[in-house]
């Protein structure tokens, strides 16, 4: 088998296609969210703590040209980031389980058929045989 057939049979499994549309629709929605971190609720909590830009937030370190800059801001913009995209999945995947759950539900099991059961039946049938 040659490189290139290994390839094509690898990249057009269920499981690597699946992954590529989730990679791109992942990086889609990301943009949605940092898009709603960054232009919808920074801004509401700038305002509630004094109109503060948590993007522009540092802490310099040392003096001149070899000091040392450490962004906080930025990785509060990003931690708010990545915990609205967890929810986010965390709810989504929570929708997802409780439709399973709905889907894999056993059927409710048939009533017994109304009437005499089998014992009573055989027991019946060997009356009938001693009365002979």
């Amino acid at each position: 088998m040659g490189f290139i057939s290994e390839f094509k049979e690898f990249a057009m499994k269920g499981n690597v296609l699946d992954m590529a549309v989730g990679v791109i629709i992942g990086g889609a929605f990301g943009k949605i969210v940092s898009s709603l971190v960054d232009d919808v609720l920074m801004p509401l909590v700038g305002m509630v703590t004094g109109n503060v830009d948590f993007t522009n937030l540092a802490f310099q370190i040392g003096e001149g040209e070899g000091a040392a800059v450490l962004k906080y801001g930025n990785f509060i913009q990003n931690t708010v980031d990545f915990l609205i995209v967890a929810f986010c999945i965390f709810l989504m995947l929570k929708g997802i389980n409780k439709f399973n759950r709905k889907k894999e539900e056993p059927a409710p099991a048939p009533e017994a058929p109304k009437g005499p059961t089998q014992e009573e039946l055989l027991a019946e049938i060997r009356d009938l045989l001693k009365n002979k």
